[in-house]
């Protein structure tokens, strides 16, 4: 059984999901439901197969999210000694050669990857060559745009 690494803050959210979905969507669908059926024949009211199809997706990501937690090893950095190697879900600040440019990214779960914010999956090409690494190392990868040199400046446990 693989484990699926996800940041502390990746299951929080999970978990706040999961709570709103079953407490707050859950019962207003069941609402929408049994109001739907008020309304006469069920083979052609819009309104109950709409909130039928809503239950199936709401159901769905219940079980989603349930099997992602199951599934998750929950690792919390700020509880880890930071000896500035880059681990999973630490923050990184490094140069782009090139460019000259500093970008901070945090190393998190394929779930949790959001390149908007800074959140890269551990699995992809530059968090690959970013873990094991050093303050001061450079690194190259291969990015959709070519390849690409950084040099680590800083690694934060936060």
């Amino acid at each position: 059984m693989n484990r699926i690494p996800m940041t502390a803050q990746g299951a929080a959210k999970l978990e706040e999901e999961l709570k709103h979905l079953r407490s707050v969507e859950r019962p207003r669908i069941i609402q929408a439901i049994a109001e739907a059926r008020e309304l006469g024949d069920l083979k052609e009211n819009a309104e109950y197969h709409a909130a039928r199809e809503e239950q199936g997706f709401i159901e769905g990501r219940i079980k989603e999210i349930e099997h992602k937690l199951s599934m998750a090893q929950v690792i919390d950095v700020t509880k880890l000694p930071n000896t500035g190697k880059v681990i999973f879900g630490c923050t990184v600040v490094v140069l782009e050669e090139e460019s000259g440019e500093e970008i901070t990214y945090k190393l998190v779960g394929d779930d949790e990857a959001d390149i908007k914010q800074n959140l890269i999956s551990v699995h992809s090409p530059i968090a690959r060559a970013l873990i094991g690494k050093h303050i001061g190392d450079t690194i190259v990868f291969q990015a959709p745009a070519g390849e690409r040199t950084y040099e680590i400046l800083e690694v934060h446990h936060i």
